[in-house]
Formats: structure tokens, sequence, C-alpha cells
């Protein structure tokens, strides 16, 4: 598995800079003197880039060595990041955090089938769950760790560290991976065919909304905390969030084997979320209890991809790459926007303490979708659990 872990580095530098824009919202507003309302279209660019590039551009990679699909992607999502770092306008900031989101996109659609294909079947797994890990390492450790730098020498700061990491993630990806043809990541075509499944569409659907609910509040968190209860510090309250993430995805894998029923085990976190976000307010007041909630988000978000993944790989086991590059798909485009919907509402003169209620009414939009799907596939396994013939045996 070793082989494995120059995948892993530049996905840990994409799983920084995939949530790190949150916390630095407040000092991109300053520094380019726009509303956070604005500074938040930062994330909506960048996860909507994220989404869209691996259908758009993997084709172009397919037959290439995949040491220089990984290093181009990963050679633009450094220079991207560091005109991020230098920028000096805030549509410079733009366009430079969508360079970012299609080299961070091409990356982590090339590494996964990267990541299966060096390995055996048997292994492919733990293959897959290393670099998700550089992903999961990235958030949870990462991020609020590029925010004690950036708290110390400003959000430029954050930036530059990514363009460190991206470096080493390239010189390593560059220098020892083997030289083998880069495959053809799922075609736009190919996505949409599977989409007309009822089944398949529904569940692509539950999670675009709950990742726009989630994700969209997760994106003004600073402003947030700031506006409701003059927190200026959301480093503690993003180490809460990013730490429970980890703690759920654990225990949500465990419950998921433990009861074969991800439909069921999806509504459970879809309660959570809205619970979390209807109490919000009330609990910023009292830190201890606002942490904990914060931690519980957290496990709810991070917990939120596992039980759709092993609905849809069910469905079409055989398809396993379309599906899961659907849900990832699902997981961005839902993010970019739930991050523009709430960016909007504020420049439309919602108060920013409105913004939980907005993600708890897409919360119950999801949570109504899901126990559909939750109560479709209980039906279909009674179904399927009363047309099996007991095998008779011979008495003799």
């Amino acid at each position: 598995m070793l082989k494995i872990l120059p995948l892993c580095l530049g996905t840990f530098a994409l799983g920084i800079d995939a949530y790190i824009m949150t916390g630095l919202l407040p000092g991109i507003s300053a520094s380019f003197e726009v509303p956070a309302s604005v500074s938040g279209q930062t994330v909506t660019i960048f996860t909507a880039c994220y989404a869209v590039s691996a259908p758009i551009f993997g084709a172009l990679a397919a037959g290439r060595s995949v040491r220089r699909v990984l290093g181009a992607s990963l050679v633009l999502f450094t220079l991207a990041n560091t005109l991020s770092a230098v920028a000096t306008s805030f549509a410079l900031l733009l366009l430079s955090r969508a360079a970012a989101g299609v080299g961070a996109g091409l990356y982590s659609a090339t590494a996964f089938s990267t990541a299966s294909s060096m390995v055996p079947p048997e292994r492919r797994a733990r293959a897959l769950g290393l670099v998700v890990g550089g992903l999961a390492l990235g958030t949870a450790v990462g991020v609020p760790g590029g925010l004690v730098v950036a708290g110390k020498l400003g959000w430029r700061s954050a930036m530059w560290l990514i363009v460190a990491l991206g470096t080493i993630a390239l010189a390593s990806v560059t220098t020892r991976l083997p030289e083998i043809a880069a495959t053809t990541p799922p075609s736009l075509r190919q996505r949409v065919a599977v989409m007309t499944d009822p089944r398949v569409a529904a569940t692509i659907a539950v999670s675009l909304v709950t990742s726009a609910a989630s994700i969209g509040l997760y994106t003004f968190v600073a402003t947030l905390l700031q506006a409701m209860s003059g927190i200026t510090d959301a480093l503690p309250y993003l180490w809460a969030w990013s730490l429970g993430g980890v703690v759920g995805i654990y225990f949500c894998s465990v419950l998921i084997d433990a009861t074969g029923r991800p439909e069921w085990v999806m509504s459970a976190v879809h309660i959570l979320m809205f619970a979390v976000f209807v109490t919000l307010e009330s609990a910023l007041p009292h830190p201890a209890l606002a942490l904990v909630l914060f931690g519980v988000w957290g496990a709810a978000a991070w917990s939120s991809q596992g039980p759709q993944q092993y609905r849809l790989l069910s469905l079409h086991g055989d398809k396993a790459s379309v599906v899961v590059a659907l849900q990832s798909s699902a997981h961005y485009l839902g993010s970019a926007a739930g991050a523009a919907l709430c960016g909007s509402a504020l420049i439309d003169g919602v108060r920013v303490n409105h913004l939980p209620l907005i993600a708890a009414g897409l919360i119950l939009v999801a949570l109504s979708g899901q126990i559909g799907i939750a109560a479709r596939a209980t039906s279909e396994l009674h179904r399927a659990t009363r047309n099996v013939v007991p095998i008779k045996r011979d008495a003799s």
C-alpha cells in the first residue's frame, strides 16, 4: 500500500482547499471590501468547477500516463492557489478559485481510478479508503491547522500553505508513481444513462439537497458565529465539526453494516441535521452546547455520503465507477448550490441568523424524499423475501 501514499498527499491538499475558505471569508471580505454574501461565492465557484471538471476534462486524459495527468492537474491546482495568494482583486480571486476547482476535480477522479488499478481486486477497498482518508485528514486536521496559520499571518498564508502541500504532492506523484495509462472517468452520457433509473435519480436528488443545506450553511459559519454571538474565533467550532465528522464516518459504517438498511440510516442523519439547525441559534450563547452541536453536525454531514454510496452500489454494482462519480458530483454541485443560495439570501436582505432555518427547510425536503426511498426499499425487500421459495428436503 505504500505505492498509494503519493496519491494521498494530493488528496490531503485537496481536502484542505475544499473547506478552508469557510474560515477565511471574514479576512477575504475585509481585504477586498466585499460583504460575506459575495466572498462566499469563492466556495461556490470552486465546488462547482470541482464537480464538473472530471466528466468534462477526464476524457482528454484517457490513455495518457497517470503521472502526467496527475502532475498536470496538480500544476494547475498549485498555480491557481498561488494566484489566490497574490490576487489583487476579487475578480482575480474568483478566477483562481475556479481554476483550482478544475485541477482538484481532475486530480481526484484520476487518483481514485489509479488507486483501484494499482492493487489486486481484493485490496481495492483499502486502496480507495487510503485515498479518501487523505481528503478526510485534510479536512479534519489540515483545515483547522491552516486556520491557525491564517489567524497569525493572514488569510493569504493559508493559500501559501496549500501551495506548499501541492508542490510536495506534485514532486511525490511525478517521481514515485509507476508509468500506467489513465482510464476514462465516467462521462456525462454514462452518468445520465444511469440516472434514468428513478431510484438512482431520487437518491442523487436527496444527496444534492442534503449537501446544499449542510455545506451551504457551513460556508458562512464564521459570519454566522460573529453575527449571532459575537464570536470572532471560529476555529474551535470548525475543530468540533471536523472531529465530529471523523467519528461520524466510523459509526455510520458500523451502523450500515449492522442493519443493512442504508436508507433508514440516511433518514437518521437528516433528523440529526434538522435538530442541529433548528437549535443552533439558541445554543450559540452557550459555548459548550454549541461545540457539541457542531460536533453532531459534522458527524451527520460526513456520514451523509456513506449510506448514499452503499444504496447506489446495491442498485448498480456493475457500474460502480459511474454511481460513485454521480454521488461525488451531487455532493459538490449541492455544495455550490447551497453556498450560492445562502449568499443570494444575504444579498436579498435575509438576516444571517435565518440561514440555519433555510438549511433546516432544505433538510426537511431531503428527509421527506429519503423517507419515501426508505419505505420503497423496505417494501421491495419484503416482496423479495416473500417470493423466496423454501427448498424441501427429501425425508428419506
